[in-house]
């Protein structure tokens, strides 16, 4: 089922451009937020936990914010998990809607603005709902003129056209969290002339690799705020 996405021209101050794999804000001195217990990441505010996707000796490294995970390496992985706790507001807003216009609304509000201001022409490129994943989840694969984590080792020269790059997104809520896992198709820029996928195949890719990639997440009950 394709979703036609209302995408408000707001700009929110939000910590989502960590998703697009750009500049990374100031890391504390102790370095991650979370925490690394063998090869597992747990996230800083307890809701889930996921072995790591990435491979040291591939270049791979792990970067955090207090909601946004980031793993990526030298060769084709770029993998953002975030998970952003739903305020009073915001539980009434998905209680009100309903799951499938609560993930088009958030996603619209607070994830696609981010992208358009960082990246002008970004667009999403197509959205479906998928009722029975994790409970009903939005999928969408995301189009950014010149937003790709694999620039520098594309070998672009600087006459060059900016690549588009896709990413793909899939969003839900768990535990009063409202989860959104992206990764890029890294392929697309990376093979260039030689990249012949379809729009629709690219689409069932992404799609199967964040299912796969959730498939391995843990997902923790939050821990109880002190009164």
């Amino acid at each position: 089922m394709k979703l036609r996405l209302l995408l408000p021209l707001i700009v929110c101050g939000t910590l989502l451009g960590r998703l697009a794999g750009q500049a990374e804000p100031d890391q504390p001195p102790s370095g991650l937020n979370g925490r690394i217990e063998g090869d597992t990441y747990v996230s800083p505010t307890g809701v889930f936990k996921m072995k790591i996707p990435v491979l040291p000796e591939l270049g791979g490294e792990v970067t955090d914010t207090p909601n946004v995970a980031t793993f990526y390496d030298d060769i084709n992985l770029h993998i953002s998990v975030g998970a952003f706790a739903l305020a009073r507001d915001q539980k009434w807003e998905f209680e009100t809607r309903g799951i499938k216009d609560y993930l088009t609304y958030f996603f619209g509000n607070f994830i696609m603005p981010d992208f358009k201001t960082r990246f002008p022409g970004a667009e999403v490129e197509t959205a479906s709902f998928l009722p029975k994943f994790q409970e009903g989840a939005l999928h969408l694969c995301v189009l950014l003129p010149g937003g790709s984590s694999f620039m520098r080792m594309a070998g672009l020269r600087s006459d060059e056209a900016p690549v588009v790059a896709k990413r793909g997104f899939i969003c839900f809520v768990k535990n009063s969290h409202f989860f959104v896992i992206s990764t890029e198709l890294a392929e697309r820029v990376l093979e260039r002339s030689t990249y012949k996928n379809t729009p629709e195949q690219e689409e069932v890719i992404l799609r199967h690799r964040l299912q796969d990639l959730i498939g391995k997440i843990t997902f923790l009950n939050p821990p109880e705020t002190p009164k």
